[in-house]
């Protein structure tokens, strides 16, 4: 039996969700900033991290964004297939909520309507980068972002060739984080997407940041993202290119089945910040 959801709701959860990271770290992301700060022994890195933690309280306490670059809006949604949308348009409810809230939660606009020529702002916000996914059963679990472009363009991809393998991808990963550097305002959560194609490398690479479980589920990718993690930090970048050993805080790996002839490999670098929420409607 078919299950029926209002549009209003879908615009209500989004304006909801693109206010509240906005102005609040992810517990996930508050407890990883924390730890960093606990165990920091560089002086520098350990007061810049006092200063993101003690910005972060003000933001939430006083209601303003935590950083200036309130970024463009990522919908992830997984739709269940049990479900009939009433009520209007589902593309045009999660432009409006993206809208509104920026809008009510007085946040920077920062899209522009035309990329390359007159690069006009939109005003709103919108349109917000929707990725849909069809699953079973009746409801509607939407994982939301707003990605700053300081560290969105320190991203990449990589058409690795299959030979390259496992030392292919570790090289391409550290050399994305090491060109990043202070400029992606640090510490980074790394999103990397291997496998698909050239687009859905970059999809799984972008969805990977926003992944809040603490691992891949493959022991063999988890493994891999633990000693990335331990080389990216010896890097000794640190927060905000101050030093120190806190340059991320995870690097996260979805993988794909790829082309016997490939091996994409993409990696959407985050700042410190990294605003996501997930709803379940």
């Amino acid at each position: 039996m078919m299950r029926e959801i209002d549009v209003a709701l879908v615009r209500d959860a989004i304006k909801r969700m693109v206010m509240q990271i906005n102005i609040e770290y992810p517990s996930d992301i508050q407890a990883c900033m924390q730890q960093a700060y606990e165990k920091e022994t560089h002086s520098i890195a350990r007061s810049t991290l006092d200063f993101l933690l003690k910005n972060a309280q003000i933001a939430k306490e006083e209601h303003l964004p935590i950083c200036q670059d309130t970024g463009m809006a990522i919908v992830f949604m997984n739709i269940g297939q049990e479900i009939h949308f009433v009520g209007g348009s589902l593309t045009d409810a999660i432009h409006q909520g993206v809208a509104e809230g920026y809008d009510q939660g007085y946040l920077r606009k920062s899209v522009v309507k035309d990329p390359l020529f007159d690069r006009i702002n939109t005003k709103d916000n919108t349109p917000a980068i929707i990725y849909t996914n069809i699953v079973e059963g009746d409801q509607l679990e939407l994982l939301v972002g707003a990605k700053g472009f300081g560290s969105e363009n320190m991203s990449t991809i990589t058409m690795l060739k299959p030979a390259q393998g496992l030392q292919g991808v570790k090289d391409v990963v550290l050399k994305a984080i090491q060109n990043a550097g202070p400029n992606a305002c640090p510490p980074m959560v790394v999103g990397v997407g291997i496998g698909g194609t050239f687009d859905y490398a970059a999809m799984l690479a972008k969805k990977a940041t926003l992944r809040t479980e603490k691992h891949n589920p493959d022991p063999r990718y988890a493994q891999l993202e633990r000693e990335l993690v331990k080389e990216a930090n010896a890097l000794g970048i640190g927060p905000q290119g101050m030093g120190g050993t806190t340059t991320v805080f995870r690097i996260n790996i979805e993988e794909f089945p790829t082309h016997i002839a490939g091996l994409p490999c993409a990696v959407n670098i985050s700042c410190h910040v990294t605003r996501h929420a997930k709803e379940v409607l």
